[in-house]
């Protein structure tokens, strides 16, 4: 079985790039197995945001077949009922910016019936193991992540998400568009709140998101 795992960033996954022995390939972004019989997974690295991931995997996954791609990254939680470090499976992921505004209102992309911008994974953890008692949660893909009280009580009351990322709506469009079967985890590393980096537990949600992570490749 062959996986690829994607990050937005190396830090997000340096822990498994070890684990699994992996090494960097000509390419600055991609990162390989040593030999094959050690590990059936390679890393890509996609940069931050939308628009990166979305160009490295349409560069990438035309030339290369894989049975899954998994998409790994820390994220913030709207739901305090979600504990920091907690990794969750993402279940619906949607375009929060996407769409116009009319004064105070917002509209959807898919209220101006230009496409869509509400994406759900083209596969699922529970499809290849059973037995894996993974955490669900919705979220949004932002371009500028949430850290004033009025943004984030609109986009609260607008779309109810539970995390968000800067890259995961744009894993799961590219997934679809190219056919491929697509999961999204997220690790949690802060509360969407005023800023507050003190209050940020990145170690934590990056420990936490490599363990399971690697338990998963382990079982697949």
């Amino acid at each position: 079985m062959r996986i690829l795992i994607v990050a937005a960033t190396q830090p997000e996954v340096e822990p498994l790039i070890e684990a699994l022995g992996l090494q960097r390939k000509d390419e600055p972004d991609l990162f390989l197995p040593r030999h094959a019989s050690v590990a059936n997974c390679s890393v890509l690295i996609t940069g931050a945001g939308m628009v990166p991931t979305a160009f490295a995997l349409g560069r990438h996954l035309p030339h290369n077949v894989y049975n899954l791609v998994i998409n790994l990254g820390i994220a913030g939680s709207f739901d305090r009922n979600i504990p920091l470090g907690s990794v969750a499976e993402i279940t619906k992921d949607t375009f929060a910016e996407l769409g116009a505004e009319d004064d105070t209102r917002f509209i959807s992309i898919e209220q101006l019936g230009l496409g869509a911008g509400i994406f759900t994974p083209t596969s699922s953890i529970d499809q290849f193991i059973l037995k894996m008692d993974t955490l669900k949660a919705t979220a949004i893909t932002v371009n500028r992540v949430h850290g004033n009280e009025d943004s984030i009580a609109a986009v609260a009351v607008r779309l109810n998400p539970q995390l968000e990322s800067m890259e995961g709506a744009a894993f799961f469009y590219a997934c679809h568009q190219l056919k491929v079967p697509g999961v999204q985890i997220r690790a949690v590393s802060n509360y969407v709140e005023k800023r507050n980096r003190d209050n940020w537990q990145i170690g934590l949600a990056v420990k936490n998101l490599n363990t399971f992570a690697l338990d998963l490749i382990r079982q697949l």
